[in-house]
Parts: structure tokens; sequence; C-alpha cells
């Protein structure tokens, strides 16, 4: 499709200077995931790297399971929100997004996401994140504190499933990666507190004594999410329902 519109834009006479600005997105992003962002009424997927889902689980230096991929997505949210985004398209994806390679202030974000361990290097794609993936390895930084499973093996895991990290997977860790923070069962016995989203788009979480425990179903796709502790729960930005 954007070739057929260069093309036409070509043919209208316009210089190659306009053709380029054609190709590119501007503005202020609003973050949906670690390497996906709305601008305007375009909604792109950051090219050349993998991030975690935002209800993806990682373990971190203790063994402790922790929401990698809702970290990603803030972490994301917290640098760059705010700030002009200038993204450079190069195709559209099968869910019709527009795969770009964006830079905010004039700093590439992929690089930074894949260095601060936020999302790895999608080297089938390109292989141009690879010392950025590398220096994250080293400095354990992200997602390489502790354990995890790569972005694209999650999407299609199983007990067979390869774990990454820095560290040795401690005893267990397959139980715990290949879990979902949002699926319809817990990730764990001992994360069975309650998230959901209320139609004003708050955030609020039920413990198993709450009056509608038993009501709220598990989906992802209604934004509910898993949590081990009370102060997970506030720490996501939740509050405790009034019943």
């Amino acid at each position: 499709m954007l070739r057929k519109i260069l093309i036409a834009l070509s043919l209208l006479g316009l210089s190659l200077p306009s053709l380029a600005e054609a190709a590119e997105i501007t503005g202020t992003a609003k973050v949906r995931a670690g390497d996906a962002v709305v601008i305007g009424n375009a909604r792109i997927r950051l090219g050349g790297i993998d991030a975690p889902a935002v209800d993806q689980l990682c373990l971190n230096t203790k063994s402790e399971r922790w929401t990698c991929g809702v970290a990603a997505r803030d972490e994301l949210a917290k640098y760059a929100e705010g700030k002009n985004w200038v993204c450079h398209t190069r195709s559209i994806d099968r869910r019709g997004r527009t795969v770009a390679r964006c830079e905010v202030g004039g700093e590439d974000i992929q690089k930074w996401l894949v260095r601060n361990g936020w999302a790895l290097a999608y080297t089938r794609i390109s292989k141009d994140y690879e010392p950025d993936e590398a220096a994250a390895r080293e400095a354990k930084a992200g997602m390489w504190q502790g354990a995890f499973i790569a972005p694209w093996d999650w999407r299609v895991r199983n007990k067979k499933t390869t774990i990454l990290g820095a560290t040795k997977p401690p005893d267990g860790a397959h139980a715990v990666l290949l879990a979902s923070a949002s699926g319809p069962v817990a990730p764990s016995p001992d994360c069975t507190i309650k998230g959901n989203v209320n139609t004003s788009g708050e955030c609020i979480y039920h413990q198993p004594t709450s009056r509608w425990y038993t009501q709220i179903k598990m989906k992802i796709s209604k934004g509910t999410r898993w949590f081990c502790s009370v102060e997970e729960a506030e720490a996501a930005g939740c509050r405790e329902t009034k019943r």
C-alpha cells in the first residue's frame, strides 16, 4: 500500500523530500506495549525488536515472579510519552499496524529499549540491535536480571521452550514463565488477587474474600490481571474494591 502511495505521489510531481515526508509519522505517542504505540490514528509496531507482551511474566534476581511486560510498557511510557516522535515507515504488518523505526528527541527508541533490557533484537528481521542486546545481557538490565522467555517464543510457548537469562533458571521456572498474568487460571497458587478495569477505566483489585471476586471472569481481552500481593496491585495503579 505504501509503495502504491509513493508511486501515486511521484506521478503527481511531488519532490523527493515530499515523498520522504509522506513515509514519516510524527507527533506524541501513547504507549500500548513495550514495542507498540499510537500516534494520532496510526498504530505503530516498533520494527527490529520484540518486547514482552503486557501479560508476560519473568523472574527477578531472587527468582520472584514479576510482570516484565507491564514494566517494559511502563518504562517506555515514562521515558518517551509527551516527547515528539518521528517514525520512519518500513511496512504494514498482518494486523494492519505500521512497522517503523522511531526516534524520540533524535534518539533511536528501539536501541534504548534493547540496551535497557526491555526488548530483544528481533534478528529474524534485523541484526541492528544485537550489540545493544549483548550490552543489556552483560549489565543484567531489565529482563536480563533473572530468567525469561524470548517474546517470540512466549507467544507459542510449551514445556520445551528455552529459558533465557543471565543466571541459571531456578527449579520450577517453567511453571511460572509459561503462565500468563491475565489468563483464566492464576499463574501460581499465591497469586490469587484479581484485577479488572471498570467502566470508568479505573483498575480495581479484588481479594478472594471480596463480594464480587467469583463473578470476575479473567480474560485478557477484558484487561484483567492476576496479582500476587496488595502491594503489587497498588503499584500497578489499582485500588481495592469498595465491596
